[in-house]
């Protein structure tokens, strides 16, 4: 059995991390920490994890995380990068912040106020890139950087069309609406049910949302031109899912009538991303729950666009469902193992 221990399990993520990994049939699951809420009950702080119940939640120290195969970190971004240079090189360590995910400094320093670590293999699987796709690089990795969950949306719902060359790198627009868990555990006011029940809300506007670079970065990777992306997120009155609308220019000479076939061929054979049917549209509710990616896409030849939308959960595929899939990489496991492929309904 792989003994893995979870850094950061009162949050969101980490309570999630701790929900797949009670399915998985080749990990036992260690020791669990975090900061302030040590000493508690993990039962206290996720209800909903009852076989872990009575599990105490220990301080985040090399004592504590020492004789595990792997470490997931679900630590606060700019939190992972000390901790992870302690540990020891021969551990499979799995980073769900943003710590290790951006490849170029001024990019980091530019939307972060802590020092630049360095970077990672990316943690997404299906991400095209310079020809092939990202998983290449994840084999065996013991060092893997978890992406954004609106990275991972966006990153995959476009990166077809710039690696085929359809898109233009030029005027790509993407708005996306999430659910209040991808803000974090800790107590904002305006998070507060009153006052995000009934209401829309955009944040981040006018590029300063710190996923920006990411996508960028990905979407870059993907086609091999440079990309830049007016990215829009807003808040949504739900607890859960990613619903991202992404759009580009088609690129000179591609034809309106093969856009739709360039999705289909390059994702033709995952098992987490699922380019619905013609006129059936992703629904944040259908990947509730699971490690799906659902994508659908239009030409609008009147401007001459691409509409590309993805639905995510944002903390299943879109965080902890990615570092469980980037664990069964990194240690030969067969890719699905231990990750939901049914939503959850109604």
């Amino acid at each position: 059995m792989i003994r893995a221990a979870v850094a950061g399990a009162s949050g969101y993520a980490g309570g999630e991390i701790l929900r797949l990994l009670l399915s998985h049939p080749e990990v036992e699951i260690g020791a669990v920490t975090a900061g302030s809420s040590a000493g508690q009950r993990l039962g206290d702080l996720h209800p909903h994890l009852m076989p872990l119940a009575d599990r105490l939640v220990q301080d985040t120290t090399l004592e504590v995380l020492a004789g595990h195969d792997v470490v997931f970190l679900a630590l606060p971004h700019g939190h992972s990068a000390a901790l992870a240079a302690q540990l020891p090189e021969q551990v499979t360590v799995i980073d769900c912040g943003a710590d290790f995910r951006l490849r170029d400094e001024t990019a980091w320093t530019s939307y972060y106020d802590t020092p630049y670590a360095g970077s990672w293999a990316y943690g997404l699987p299906e991400l095209l890139a310079a020809g092939s796709k990202q998983r290449v690089a994840l084999t065996g990795q013991r060092r893997v950087a978890v992406p954004g969950c609106y990275p991972t949306a966006v990153s995959l719902a476009l990166a077809p069309g710039f690696a085929a060359g359809v898109l233009s790198p030029q005027g790509v627009v993407v708005v996306a609406a999430s659910g209040t868990s991808g803000a974090g555990k800790s107590l904002k006011p305006h998070l507060l049910g009153s006052e995000v029940l009934g209401a829309m809300s955009p944040y981040g506007v006018g590029g300063t949302h710190r996923h920006t670079p990411e996508i960028e970065q990905n979407l870059t990777a993907a086609g091999g031109a440079d990309v830049r992306v007016s990215f829009t997120p807003t808040l949504a009155p739900m607890a859960r899912g990613i619903l991202a609308t992404c759009t580009a220019a088609l690129a000179t000479g591609a034809d309106p009538a093969a856009v739709r076939a360039v999705w289909l061929e390059a994702y033709a054979d995952e098992p987490f991303v699922h380019v619905l049917p013609e006129d059936q549209w992703p629904s944040t509710a259908a990947v509730l729950g699971s490690n799906n990616v659902q994508l659908q896409l239009a030409v609008d030849e009147r401007v001459g666009r691409v509409v590309v939308v993805a639905a995510i959960d944002n903390l299943t595929k879109g965080t902890a469902g990615a570092a469980v899939q980037c664990l069964n990489l990194a240690l030969g496991l067969p890719e699905t193992v231990g990750l939901p492929v049914a939503g959850v309904a109604p």
